[in-house]
């Protein structure tokens, strides 16, 4: 009769036949329900889908349908058996009879088969001594969840300044020092962490570079944020442009600056890590006009 009452439970839960399971049960004498443990042997040169593959993980039910890879309500989607597994909270004092002699090893968890999707009736209290395939894992790689974490950054390109302000105008052959404010959003460093149930991922971002498109054909490559001006100097020591003609005739008279820099952006979570480079850039104009020699005699 047990073996006949553990036969119809497992089948009500939607779990995999005896034959293909270890498959243990236990009532506790307090409570009106018993718990069905169900070990699953691990299906050779199967996976688990925690590996970052660069494609988010899909889940799906018997009948094909597509089922959400976490769940609030019912936890986890085990691809090896089509149930959901939430660890039970609080677990149980060592006095339960569902430790089944293990505790403290493992942990309790609730499975959830039967009436999905969506509705999920059925289900009980399992023993698993380590987590069981998909818990955990979100649907979504750590390197989608790495740039998440860039876009909380909110990079931005530089914050341009120019010795010419921009109702002056500069000489040709004068050089034009060129910069940008150091802070976290325009140059670095930077951090950011992004979340989701089961999976978190750091990412850290530093400048590398900034190319600077002068308006005119050149570019100048700078590999640091450039030095403020210092009055009474010429040349700047870090990053700097000569123009060689003027920008009249051009509209509004005026040079169009762009400025690109480069971040490098580093990040580790989910049991892995990587590396991505993302630019980004700001835009501005200057004036250059030739210096006019008035001679008279």
């Amino acid at each position: 009769m047990l073996t006949a009452a553990v036969l119809a439970l497992s089948a009500a839960l939607g779990m995999p036949s005896a034959a293909a399971t270890e498959t243990t049960v236990v009532c506790d004498p307090h409570r009106e329900t018993c718990t069905v443990t169900v070990v699953t042997p691990p299906t050779p040169g199967g996976s688990t889908g925690g590996g970052d593959t660069g494609e988010a993980r899909m889940c799906t039910w018997h009948t094909g349908e597509v089922v959400p890879c976490f769940s609030e309500t019912f936890g986890w989607f085990n691809d090896a058996d089509r149930c959901y597994y939430d660890l039970l909270t609080p677990q149980p004092d060592a006095s339960n009879l569902a430790w089944d002699g293990h505790y403290p090893d493992g942990a309790i968890y609730v499975v959830t088969c039967s009436g999905l999707p969506f509705g999920g009736s059925g289900g009980g209290w399992t023993w698993l001594a380590t987590t069981p395939p998909g818990f955990g894992d979100v649907g979504i790689t750590p390197a989608q969840m790495a740039q998440r974490a860039v876009d909380q950054m909110r990079l931005t390109g530089p914050a341009i300044h120019l010795t010419i302000a921009s109702d002056q105008t500069g000489l040709v052959g004068v050089p034009v020092w060129l910069w940008t404010d150091v802070t976290p959003t325009t140059w670095g460093p930077n951090s950011a962490t992004a979340s989701v149930p089961g999976l978190s991922v750091t990412a850290r971002a530093q400048a590398t570079q900034i190319v600077w498109d002068m308006g005119d054909g050149n570019t100048r490559v700078c590999t640091g944020p450039g030095t403020p001006y210092s009055d009474g100097a010429v040349r700047s020591p870090t990053c700097d442009y000569q123009y060689e003609r003027s920008s009249a005739g051009l509209p509004d008279d005026a040079y169009p600056v762009t400025a690109t820099t480069t971040w490098e952006v580093t990040w580790s979570g989910g049991g892995t890590s990587g590396s991505l480079t993302v630019t980004r850039t700001s835009a501005t104009t200057v004036r250059i006009g030739e210096l006019q020699v008035l001679v008279t005699g």
